[in-house]
């Protein structure tokens, strides 16, 4: 397998790797979506790594790609691997490309033919990874829980007795 550690932003190297795949494995696949290109999201350090999102014509995926040699987990190509997020856990699928070596891919929609403008794949990338981040909101404690209920069956009782 090959393995590399990018210690710099591997946005470009996924652009390349991304556009490459396009021109040669999928030029005539009937799925793409012409309205879409290849685009590197957002790329950010994550767990020592980097994380962030590739749209293609074809697929919008969440990459997490190597920073460090220090707790990356090796998957194997096309081999699953669960990650866990503050939104969960997703499985991960390894890959391997030229351009970027091993890295390992979450697919979030494919085909791309929801997408009629590159600017609405992009916002819906970008949407993507903040929600994937972002702290689960606390559930509110058994007491409020209550209370919530109460309030609401006391106004069901106001207006069936109207």
């Amino acid at each position: 397998m090959s393995f590399r550690v990018h210690e710099a932003n591997p946005a470009d190297a996924v652009e390349q790797a991304f556009f490459r795949i396009q021109q040669e494995r999928m030029a005539d696949v009937p799925i793409l979506n012409p309205a879409l290109s290849v685009e590197a999201i957002d790329f950010q350090r994550w767990s020592g790594h980097w994380l962030g999102i590739v749209v293609t014509p074809w697929c919008m995926s969440l990459l997490l790609v190597p920073g460090q040699v220090d707790n990356w987990v090796s998957t194997g190509e096309n081999k699953r691997r669960f990650i866990n997020f503050p939104a969960g856990d997703f499985a991960f699928l390894g890959s391997v490309e030229d351009e970027l070596g091993e890295f390992q891919s979450c697919s979030l929609f494919s085909p791309m033919g929801k997408f009629s403008t590159q600017s609405e794949a992009s916002m819906t990338a970008r949407a993507s990874l903040l929600g994937l981040l972002a702290p689960v909101a606390a559930k509110p404690a058994p007491q409020e829980k209550k209370e919530v209920q109460d309030a609401a069956l006391s106004r069901r009782r106001f207006f069936t007795l109207r």
